[in-house]
């Protein structure tokens, strides 16, 4: 089996699938235009967000079994018509769920103890002690909106803390013992603190807008390490002015290009994005939340084993 590999990885990801006995060919660079003159040679693809896998690329690859996304999401291809076309769809979103789940509460500690702002303010000779009194997780109800594995994984990280956590899923009967599953309606009611870990789908992109933050109860600090287009960036804002909105932690941007390169080169800050990078209730990290050392290691062999069950399994 050719496999085509169109963005680097752990090394293991390579080996892995060559023991198996692929034949793994690198290209890491071309255009777009370039792989897609080529593809029909191949029968694997790997890729993570480089570009997107759309109709006119999967047409063109006529000898494909698989596309591979070393991440935990898809929707950077045309998963219908794949599909449509017989390939199989592989993930690996048990690679990265530790790493989430982690770098989720990490942000909710920093958030309610100002660690980030208390750290500028010393580092500039600012002692300021009741300006940074901090608050407790202990006792605080945790919502959790999508309950797959980085959802779950971040449960897991609440347990010792005292809390009550909460899940709410599309799916039915997904709670366990870490989060009890409930209608959205009493999540709103009884959250202090929204955690998103859902995939970007038409029913989530824009998901949390003007209507969705003010149908909370009372006020909530909103951490999302998810996908940036779940978040309408100026209705956060505007929550966060006013206060419906506590503070928030922010992985993933309204604004990220697909294959994740610098923002706002020229130097044009929308307005939203102007206030959140000057607030000291809001955490900023550049969608690194699944972006351990461990977890690049996982999601290799995740795609490895995948690939093996699928092909390689009499």
């Amino acid at each position: 089996m050719k496999v085509l590999l169109l963005d680097t990885n752990h090394p293991l990801l390579k080996t892995g699938l060559e023991n198996l006995g692929c034949i793994c060919d690198e290209d890491y660079k071309s255009p777009k235009e370039e792989v897609e003159k080529k593809i029909q040679f191949y029968e694997g693809i790997v890729i993570r967000s480089r570009f997107s896998i759309d109709q006119t690329f999967i047409k063109k690859a006529s000898k494909l079994k698989f596309i591979a996304r070393v991440g935990a999401g898809l929707e950077n291809i045309d998963v219908e018509f794949a599909k449509q076309k017989g390939i199989e769809l592989i993930a690996a979103p048990e690679g990265n769920r530790n790493a989430v789940g982690e770098h989720t509460l990490g942000m909710i500690l920093s958030l309610f103890n100002k660690l980030n702002k208390a750290d500028k303010e010393v580092r500039q000779g600012m002692w300021l002690r009741e300006e940074n009194r901090g608050t407790e997780l202990d006792g605080k109800t945790i919502g959790i909106i999508g309950y797959g594995n980085a959802g779950k994984a971040f449960a897991q990280k609440l347990q010792g803390f005292n809390v009550n956590t909460l899940c709410y899923d599309i799916k039915l009967n997904v709670g366990d013992k870490n989060a009890t599953q409930v209608s959205f309606k009493e999540l709103q009611q009884r959250s202090d603190v929204i955690s998103l870990h859902v995939p970007e789908t038409p029913l989530t992109i824009n998901m949390v807008d003007a209507q969705f933050i003010n149908s909370f109860k009372k006020p909530f600090w909103i951490i999302n390490t998810a996908r940036g287009k779940n978040i309408v960036t100026k209705n956060l804002v505007s929550a966060l002015r006013s206060g419906k909105i506590l503070g928030a932690g922010l992985d993933v941007l309204e604004y990220e290009k697909l294959s994740f390169e610098n923002l706002f080169l020229d130097g044009n800050l929308p307005d939203a994005f102007e206030y959140l990078i000057q607030a000291d209730n809001v955490l900023l990290t550049p969608h690194v939340a699944g972006w351990t050392t461990e977890s690049k290691e996982k999601l290799a062999q995740t795609i490895v084993d995948k690939v093996q069950l699928l092909f390689f399994v009499n």
